[in-house]
């Protein structure tokens, strides 16, 4: 599969502006980590390894940097140092907060992200490198395997969330009282906490008949998530699925999973570079723009290289 240098440039941009924006969010929160517990801390992931939390200073520097490098990453300034800082920053906060005990997978997504980025020329084009030197186009198969493997992390988590699913409450999970018992768990506990519940939990939770069907629909959608690797119309299908079963889950218990319901997740399966290029004209070095036989996929690229698969 290939793919121009615009398409992961558009990719970057989109990811940089995601995870700085929440963590400027979120700020507070990884700011506040070094105030919690030490017997509350348990090292996951590359801080396995850890049995006590690292020191304040170097948590909060990492956010500082994180945000910095994240901005100048976004930007495409001196990418080969900014976007491996911001890599590495993001790793550390993500792990660390989730040494804590709370486990966000859509943390998990997004850093893998950030890496795979900071491991691939994604600056290009459409960047302050880019305007300072000129460009650079490489062999198109560099963006295109780049942008495969990003893919490749989307449908994975999918595919793990519906085997975990399946692995811990075996189909009682998808046929039997589970679901409901979450959405009813989530209900209560914003009620107690002094905050709205869905309006639409109660009367889900009363008919319990609508429950199994979504359900069994949710873990099919995760299972079925290698189908979006196939071509251009179970790609947008399963995307459309995923994103829908998303938008349910936050209107029946008001969880929100940002980086898929901004569609930021899905991003590396499509052609962004036409829709960025509407706002970023003037940083495209490159005059030559993707016609539509290339986003649509012909006989040397195939379906698979047009949606950056």
């Amino acid at each position: 599969a290939t793919a121009p240098p615009e398409r992961l440039a558009a990719f970057r941009i989109a990811v940089g502006i995601f995870t700085v924006t929440y963590l400027t969010i979120r700020f507070p929160v990884f700011w506040g980590l070094a105030d919690k517990a030490p017997s509350a801390f348990a090292g996951v992931g590359p801080l396995a390894w850890r049995d006590e939390p690292l020191d304040d200073a170097l948590v909060r520097g990492a956010l500082v940097l994180a945000l910095i490098s994240g901005v100048t990453m976004t930007l495409g300034f001196r990418y080969r140092i900014s976007g491996p800082l911001f890599a590495v920053s993001v790793l550390v906060l993500t792990a660390y907060r989730s040494s804590w005990g709370q486990l966000l997978h859509f943390e998990n997504l997004f850093t893998l992200h950030v890496l795979l980025l900071a491991a691939f020329p994604a600056a290009d084009a459409w960047s302050l490198d880019a305007r300072r030197t000129g460009g650079s186009r490489r062999d198109p198969t560099t963006y295109g395997l780049a942008l495969q493997l990003a893919c490749l992390c989307v449908v994975v988590s999918y595919v793990i969330a519906g085997i975990a699913k399946l692995r811990l409450g075996g189909t009682e999970w998808a046929l039997g009282d589970t679901l409901r018992n979450h959405i009813a768990y989530s209900a209560v506990r914003l009620d107690l906490l002094g905050a709205d519940g869905s309006p639409l939990a109660g009367p889900v939770v009363r008919n319990a008949w609508l429950l199994p069907p979504m359900a069994l629909i949710s873990v099919v959608i995760e299972l079925a998530a290698p189908i979006a690797l196939v071509g251009p119309r179970l790609r947008n299908v399963w995307v459309a699925a995923a994103w829908a079963m998303h938008l349910g889950i936050f209107a029946l218990m008001l969880i929100g999973f940002p980086y898929p319901l901004f569609l930021v997740a899905f991003a590396p399966f499509f052609a962004l570079e036409r829709l960025v290029g509407r706002f970023v004209p003037r940083w495209n070095v490159h005059a030559e723009v993707p016609s539509a036989r290339d986003t649509a996929g012909d006989g040397r690229a195939g379906a698979r290289g047009a949606a950056g698969m």
